[in-house]
């Protein structure tokens, strides 16, 4: 007998794929080097093709070695796949599937599994098999008893194609690593890097689901990159994009002349704002499909979390659509129940199967339990974007300091919800582009007002509550917006204002990771206490962090052009707060308004307080004192929190909804 033309593929191998329970399918489906078993030679080396395209007539693959041609695939019996072993075809072939279809139309099509695609304009598949020699075993063993809830989170999200314009992922490997670790950052975050040909979709229109963008380099010169970010113990977050996809005739979309991976009715598949397809989260195959793409990820290229992009856009029927341009659901009601049921299945899949992993929502409704367990009814999204804090904050910067008394409560407003999600603070890409201005060009009146005004919001925004997320070139001040055709303008991080700000961030990273009153406890009430939220007529705030084991750091934060001389706050202890940080020292190319060191608190009772203190506040400033010598006759103090909330072990929602 011959060798298996399905090169061993069987209808039992896709059993899993059909009922919804493969996530592995990368490994059946898309084209694999095998070595197979021949009666007469032996042991016969080739290439395995194998796609899904049930409502196919024919299926024959177009390639480099039958000159693109094309050789009859045949189908799997009771698969609805077609399979092909093609011998002596390996690494480096270049592959199409023509398909024809139910309707008689033959289209030729890319692989929906193919590990590495051709650059764009090209976009043939190319068999690829990884040869990855990883060195970050003692990062991946750690990972397993991570939990980020409680951990250290400064993110540095990153668009790899304009970071530096022109840089490969082999060359980022040095330059973004070495950036990214003396900046201080614990995580970085990749836009988007699978495979896209539209470079101003920023990779949120994907075509090839599992091949990392060919421009930049190959797989494993991806994988490189995470591996030397993890060496330097730098954890990597991807941008994942199960929303909705391109509607390329040669990707997705309509694959085997019928909606196969989405909704035929456009009011259920389509997203006419965006032109873009929705996938149907229902179908089984779909499901696997964007499950194993989840897994495929952080297992073969070892990424620590995914940010599930647009997740809003799934869980809502009626997103973006007129009355009667949407379907309801079978309870009559706007909620996507199978997109809802694919994204508990895919965050409760990946938590179990990779301990340490963490996903992310970018969820910008108040659709609730988006990081509750699912056990307990909720999405079980480790963390979700507080998309509101960001809008306020934003909204408040804008403003004249002279107006911002009236907006006083756009800052404060985030603590009313801090315990319901757990949150990462968010300025992100979206931010900085398209008409809304860079970050430092958001806020009114004279460079130095700007500068020092940016400065002291990094502040506020790195010792509130929650992790934080700041897109490239924002943290030296860039004044153009975003564009991915162009590099980063670097060469102002060498000038006034640019350069202190870019000092400032690393101080600022540096300072966050070595004190954990500013991360252990975001989402236990104890880490949080305010000193004063109320005084918008000096446009000043002020509070306590906390993180449970004796660590104590006071914030105020001043957005008044004015400095404010003798500034009384309360303190939870008596003693020596000694001044860690000031975001108008003269080595940011601030005015030097400082405290000389710290302040002595004193026994008196200011807002409930039992200490108070005078301090100096900077104009548009930001000032954090850490308590390092309690008065000799001060007793331990902990803020009475009914039923209080164990602050060593995983907090969640749920746990902080019921403590209130």
């Amino acid at each position: 007998m011959a060798h298996d033309p399905f090169g061993g593929l069987t209808g039992w191998d896709l059993e899993g794929f059909h009922n919804g329970g493969d996530t592995e399918v990368w490994r059946r489906l898309g084209s694999h080097v095998v070595t197979l078993h021949d009666d007469e030679r032996g042991e016969v080396t080739g290439t395995r093709f194998a796609v899904w395209a049930p409502n196919a007539q024919e299926v024959r693959i177009n390639a480099d070695f039958n000159w693109w041609t094309g050789d009859a695939m045949h189908l799997v019996p009771g698969s609805g796949v077609w399979a092909l072993f093609v011998e002596g075809v390996g690494d480096g072939t270049l592959y199409k599937y023509n398909i024809l279809g139910a309707d008689g139309v033959w289209r030729e099509k890319v692989d929906p599994m193919a590990f590495f695609a051709e650059q764009a304009p090209a976009n043939s598949s190319i068999v690829y098999t990884s040869q990855m020699g990883w060195g970050d075993d003692a990062w991946m063993e750690a990972r397993k008893t991570k939990n980020m809830q409680v951990e250290p989170m400064s993110i540095y999200e990153v668009h790899l194609a304009s970071w530096r314009k022109g840089k490969t992922y082999l060359e980022l490997a040095d330059e973004l690593v070495e950036y990214v670790t003396w900046q201080g950052y614990t995580h970085v975050e990749l836009m988007p890097i699978t495979e896209h040909p539209f470079e101003p979709s920023w990779g949120y229109q994907v075509t090839n689901y599992f091949a990392p963008q060919s421009r930049l380099g190959k797989p494993d010169e991806f994988r490189y990159l995470v591996d030397r970010l993890h060496q330097a113990g730098i954890g990597v977050i991807l941008d994942w994009v199960p929303g909705h996809f391109p509607k390329d005739e040669w990707a997705l979309g309509r694959f085997d002349g019928t909606a196969l991976y989405e909704h035929a009715d456009p009011r259920q598949g389509e997203h006419t704002e965006w032109g873009t397809y929705i996938f149907n989260y229902g179908r089984n195959e779909v499901k696997s499909f964007l499950v194993s793409n989840a897994l495929y990820w952080v297992q073969e290229f070892h990424i620590d979390a995914l940010r599930v992009d647009a997740v809003a856009s799934m869980l809502y029927l009626d997103y973006s659509r007129e009355p009667g341009a949407w379907v309801p659901n079978e309870f009559g009601g706007n909620h996507n129940l199978e997109a809802i049921d694919f994204l508990r299945y895919v965050n409760r899949h990946l938590y179990e199967r990779v301990p340490g992993v963490t996903l992310i929502a970018e969820e910008s409704t108040s659709f609730g339990g988006v990081t509750q367990p699912t056990n307990l009814g909720g999405l079980g999204f480790g963390f979700k974007w507080n998309m509101g804090w960001m809008n306020d904050s934003l909204r408040y910067l804008a403003l004249e300091p002279i107006y911002r008394q009236w907006h006083h409560h756009e800052m404060t407003f985030a603590m009313v919800y801090q315990y319901s999600e757990n949150f990462i603070l968010p300025i992100s890409h979206d931010e900085v582009v398209h008409g809304k201005g860079s970050m430092i060009n958001k806020i009114p009146q004279d460079a130095w007002r700007q500068f020092a005004t940016l400065r002291a919001f990094y502040s506020f925004m790195w010792s509130f509550p929650g992790k934080q997320l700041l897109f490239m070139g924002q943290e030296f001040g860039q004044r153009s917006e975003f564009n991915e055709a162009v590099s980063l303008e670097w060469w102002v991080s060498d000038l006034w204002g640019h350069h202190g700000l870019q000092r400032m961030i690393k101080d600022l990273n540096e300072l966050y990771k070595a004190h954990p009153a500013l991360w252990k406890l975001d989402n236990d009430p104890y880490g949080f206490q305010w000193i004063n939220a109320d005084d918008a007529g000096r446009n000043a705030y002020s509070w306590v962090r906390r993180d449970g084991e004796g660590q104590q750091i006071a914030v105020v934060v001043n957005f008044s052009s004015e400095p404010w001389y003798d500034y009384e706050i309360g303190l939870p202890e008596t003693g020596r707060w000694t001044e860690i940080f000031n975001s108008d020292a003269t080595v940011y190319d601030g005015s030097g308004i400082g405290n000389f060191g710290g302040v002595d608190a004193h026994e008196g009772d200011w807002g409930g307080f039992p200490a108070r203190a005078t301090v100096q506040v900077p104009p548009l400033g930001a000032v954090f004192f850490r308590l390092d010598e309690p008065a000799e006759d001060a007793e331990p103090r902990r803020a009475i929190v009914e039923d209080e909330v164990d602050v060593t072990a995983p907090v969640d929602a749920a746990d902080v909804e019921a403590s209130e």
